[in-house]
């Protein structure tokens, strides 16, 4: 979610999210991405275990250290040096309520502090972690560290899980990189 001008005043630094995130992290920080998800009907999937590992910027720009490169719809997106990615946090805002059955995000406890985890790796570390689903009830907030360890099922049928997901760095990007910002 890309030039929505009232959400990204909603969701700023000075915004009460904002300020929450900027307690939490001991820095200033502001949001760097907004993605809305929606798990409905066809528009249903199920997310394995992963770490979150790319940035979603404005434009390539070749950078040592930064690659490699995606595009994912219509979006530039690249593996930073891990740093970058251990320094942010993400906010889940949730729209609609989350119980066991409807797709809670899992999260395995304290993985954030194991730094950047080989892929092949994953399921160990999964193994070793105490798995929490994070339920919710409608308009609730979730602030996590960025590089947790994390998947979801698919929605039951029947029901939906849409969630407004939020990405805060506090760091700006080097060598000309922009933030894609909301």
């Amino acid at each position: 979610m890309v030039g929505i001008a009232p959400l990204a005043r909603m969701l700023g630094p000075d915004s009460l999210i904002g300020q929450k995130v900027t307690d939490l992290g001991g820095v200033p920080a502001h949001p760097v991405r907004a993605v809305l998800f929606n798990k409905a009907g066809d528009m249903n999937w199920a997310l394995g275990w992963h770490q979150d590992r790319t940035i979603a910027v404005r434009q390539r720009v070749d950078t040592p250290g930064f690659g490699p490169w995606s595009v994912k719809r219509g979006i530039q997106h690249v593996e930073p040096p891990f740093a970058v990615i251990a320094a942010m946090l993400t906010v889940r805002i949730h729209i609609d309520r989350v119980d066991e059955d409807n797709a809670p995000l899992l999260v395995a406890l304290g993985s954030h502090r194991l730094g950047r985890i080989a892929v092949t790796d994953v399921g160990a570390v999964v193994e070793r972690c105490t798995i929490r689903p994070c339920l919710a009830d409608a308009g609730d907030v979730w602030i996590y560290h960025t590089p947790v360890v994390h998947a979801s099922r698919a929605a039951r049928p029947g029901r939906r899980r849409r969630v407004l997901q939020v990405d805060y760095a506090s760091q700006h990007l080097p060598a000309g990189l922009e933030w894609l910002g909301i």
